[in-house]
């Protein structure tokens, strides 16, 4: 990517889920080695049956970070039915493993896994101990609200940007005066100040577009995308507006970006993009890495903006030889299907 700089969210092929729909942790991880992912064999069935099937595949991966993948795709894509199986990712050796199920409990309201959540209130890792608060007052105990409310403090950066994070998802209003706050502090890291933005914007509140909108124009790639899903949180239609302009971007991955936000706010003037990747081949003279994230990217694009002339190529890309670019499918085929009107009886 160009204008890249080592980024608190957005520089491995494996967490670009998180660029689309704001929900991966900053919790820190040690570094992962490399795995080996086991031969690919080509999954039978129709896309809907396959994309399932990768998902529950990811879960068991031997690496974190695709875990974390197939966890993020079971939330956004209301996947309630797959819950039973990330559930015992609640006690995954990875904190951003354990993190991102919990949130996963909270986002899906999953009663069933309350008293599993709840032991995570204990757990070693300040930032899975927010996100079980986090968990539990989704499923009917506001009175956590304030374990996040109070993380925002915290000396640790990391967890001062989780704790925006969660505020951020918390829906509550009051959660304003404490991001406020962070974006006050003098001592926020950059990651903290990146997710306060977007958190507010969350929020919808528009007073802070102008800072969303210096996002946007950063000479920084990753900074850019970290606005783009800021705008599209904000919902506004002069942030919509505002994404429109980033189709244009002289980075693929962003316009890529700007056309599945688009896509998310139910706007499909980035089809364009997505095709041009498609029929123009400008995969051609990528790096093995470059060429994987733009196919990540790529299929979360179609999966959100939908038209039946990108759907097409869906059922290949379940079939790709990376679990990355696997899920990212897999998450627009159950997006699709969740905006399916049910057959009539």
């Amino acid at each position: 990517m160009q204008n890249a700089r080592v980024s608190w969210r957005i520089i491995a092929v494996a967490c670009l889920f998180a660029a689309v729909c704001g929900c991966q942790p900053a919790a820190q991880t040690p570094t992962v080695p490399e795995f080996v992912s086991p031969p690919f064999q080509p999954i039978p069935g129709a896309p809907p049956t396959v994309a399932r099937q990768i998902v529950l595949d990811g879960l068991a991966h031997p690496d974190p970070r695709i875990r974390s993948n197939a966890i993020e795709v079971i939330a956004t894509t209301g996947e309630a039915q797959m819950m039973p199986r990330a559930q015992s990712l609640l006690q995954d050796p990875a904190v951003p493993v354990r993190f991102l199920a919990a949130l996963a409990v909270g986002d899906l309201q999953y009663n069933l896994a309350k008293d599993d959540v709840g032991v995570l209130l204990n757990d070693q890792d300040q930032n899975v101990r927010l996100a079980a608060a986090y968990a539990l007052m989704r499923l009917g105990q506001p009175a956590y609200f304030q374990v996040i409310r109070d993380a925002v403090a915290s000396e640790d950066q990391t967890v001062r940007a989780n704790a925006a994070l969660l505020l951020g998802k918390s829906g509550q209003e009051e959660a304003l005066r404490y991001l406020y706050w962070i974006l006050q502090r003098k001592d926020s890291a950059d990651k903290v100040l990146l997710q306060t933005v977007e958190s507010i914007a969350m929020l919808k509140d528009a007073r802070i577009y102008p800072k969303l909108w210096t996002q946007l124009i950063s000479a920084y790639a990753d900074d850019r995308i970290v606005g783009i899903r800021g705008m599209g949180a904000l919902g506004t239609e002069e942030a919509k507006s505002a994404i429109v302009t980033l189709l244009d971007d002289a980075v693929l991955e962003v316009r890529l970006a700007a056309a599945a936000q688009l896509g998310k706010l139910g706007q499909t003037i980035g089809e364009r993009e997505v095709q041009a990747v498609i029929s123009k081949n400008l995969l051609a003279n990528m790096d093995p890495t470059s060429a994987e994230r733009v196919r990540v990217w790529t299929a979360l694009a179609i999966g959100e903006i939908g038209t039946s002339s990108l759907l097409r190529h869906l059922p290949d890309m379940l079939q790709d030889q990376s679990n990355s670019v696997r899920l990212a499918a897999a998450k627009g085929v159950l997006l699709v299907e969740r905006r399916r009107p049910p057959a009539p009886q």
